[in-house]
């Protein structure tokens, strides 16, 4: 990790600054006092929030943004010939990634940074939740914002510091975490890895990262964890684990999910806790908590404490968020769009469901994994009673004639009537008021723009009238 303290870097100005992990780090040095602006093209909701606490937000990219800056600070998705960081190098001004920077942050604190394919702002903000129901008042930096928090980001007072780690583009290998929580390892960004080995080899780094008297975190039940345990002990690694293997240091049985949420017993150490309440549904929300919950115990936080934070987790905004509901119809968000997560949501959807119907709005996110995955996506969609498939999205990414949404629709296994490619953002709220009908469930799914269109569906719904809904599914076809 960096020497450099927050402090250290003066006046601060992030290129991008409206997405949720950036405006999660300019919240989190406004809170420190340290002068921040940032530069956002898009509306992101998230920018309001900034200007009430000082920053300066500019509404183009340009030179001038810079005038009297230190620091700019950039994420991958900010390509490296953008005016503003070239701008920055000619004028000599010290240019990091937003790890690097976030790394700043946590000087002087004992972090935890959680990682994994997939779970991590769920876990990560379980954590949070359990630290501040324990009264340690954490700062924390979550890829989400907790409904019940409001917030992506916070300054606490306590020597805690809890992060969600990115390894997409190698960046977590840049803290030295007195926590690393692995939630699991499962194939992806193997634009960055080449293949699966050496993704597993950059969690066994991230785990040789833990400084001298931390532990690692990790899961029981996952193959790819599995693997790296056995690496990091060989290392002379502290791992404890969680799942309901029956080694697991804490142990879920009796795991049950309904739409009332996920209950489970647990056992840490072979010691029975009792009965833990997720009021949210999914058994692999059930599986995040117990992984949050075995952090919360090795951190010295009691059992009892802890479990009554579970029992009050909110969720998180993008993860099983309901939106609203109209016309008989709810709508929910969703952030999956790897198989694996996509599978897990939709399965949990059913659930809600209950006799409705489910209809899954997807935006595949990039289009290496699309092409890679396309059998796989195809197939966790298919779950769904109606799917209408959007255009991939990949800023700077090249896409060939027939790739993309179409070969994803096609590849989805329902009837030709039941899925729909649909490539206009504008088409979409129409598509979805003409299929679906009072009890159905429609969940919009996907790469991170998708998050608006709920909003904008429930307004179709309340402005289509009963004339209007579900003409696809009438007899007479009106």
């Amino acid at each position: 990790m960096t020497d450099l303290t927050a402090e250290d870097l003066g006046r601060v100005h992030l290129v991008g600054v409206g997405g949720v992990g950036m405006s999660g780090l300019a919240r989190l040095l406004l809170t420190r006092g340290i002068p921040t602006s940032g530069s956002e093209l898009r509306e992101w909701p998230q920018l309001a929030a900034l200007k009430a606490l000082g920053g300066t937000i500019f509404r183009e990219h340009q030179p001038a943004n810079l005038d009297g800056v230190d620091t700019v600070v950039y994420s991958t998705a900010i390509p490296q010939d953008h005016i503003e960081l070239v701008t920055a190098r000619e004028r000599g001004l010290r240019v990091m990634h937003r790890s690097e920077a976030l790394a700043a942050t946590m000087v002087g604190r004992r972090s935890v940074a959680v990682a994994g394919t997939h779970g991590k702002t769920t876990t990560t903000s379980m954590i949070t939740l359990m630290l501040q129901h324990a009264g340690l008042d954490p700062s924390f930096v979550i890829g989400g914002e907790i409904s019940e928090v409001g917030s992506n980001a916070h300054h606490g007072s306590g020597e805690l510091f809890v992060a969600e780690a990115d390894e997409s583009d190698r960046s977590f290998l840049l803290y030295n975490p007195h926590v690393a929580v692995v939630t699991n390892i499962d194939a992806d960004h193997l634009n960055t890895y080449g293949d699966l080995q050496g993704l597993e080899d950059a969690f066994v780094e991230f785990c040789a990262r833990v400084e001298p008297g931390g532990f690692v975190v990790t899961c029981a039940d996952d193959p790819g964890a599995q693997r790296m345990i056995v690496r990091v002990r060989e290392a002379g690694g502290d791992v404890v684990t969680y799942g309901t293997a029956p080694d697991a240091d804490l142990r879920l049985t009796e795991v049950r999910s309904s739409a009332q949420g996920v209950r489970y017993v647990a056992h840490h150490e072979g010691v029975p806790l009792g009965e833990v309440h997720l009021p949210i549904p999914g058994a692999h929300l059930g599986l995040n908590s117990a992984g949050a919950l075995l952090t919360a115990l090795r951190l010295g936080i009691p059992a009892e404490s802890a479990i009554e934070a579970l029992s009050t987790f909110p969720g998180v905004r993008r993860r099983f968020e309901f939106k609203g509901a109209e016309a008989g119809v709810r709508i929910y968000d969703e952030y999956a769009y790897h198989h694996v997560p996509i599978e897990a949501a939709m399965r949990t959807l059913r659930e809600v469901a209950g006799d409705g119907r489910l209809i899954v709005v997807f935006q595949p996110y990039r289009m290496y994994r699309t092409r890679d995955y396309l059998t796989e996506i195809a197939a966790a969609l298919s779950l769904a009673d109606e799917a209408i498939i959007m255009e991939v999205f990949g800023p700077g990414e090249v896409r060939e004639p027939g790739e993309g949404g179409v070969a994803l629709t096609a590849a989805v296994d329902l009837p030709e009537d039941r899925k729909v490619f649909v490539p206009s953002w504008d088409d979409v709220p129409g598509e979805v008021v003409a299929r679906v009908r009072e009890g159905d469930v429609v969940v919009t799914m996907g790469a991170p723009p998708i998050s608006l269109m709920g909003d904008e569906l429930l307004a179709a719904l309340k402005n289509s009238g009963d004339g209007y809904v579900g003409r696809h599914n009438r007899p007479d076809g009106e």
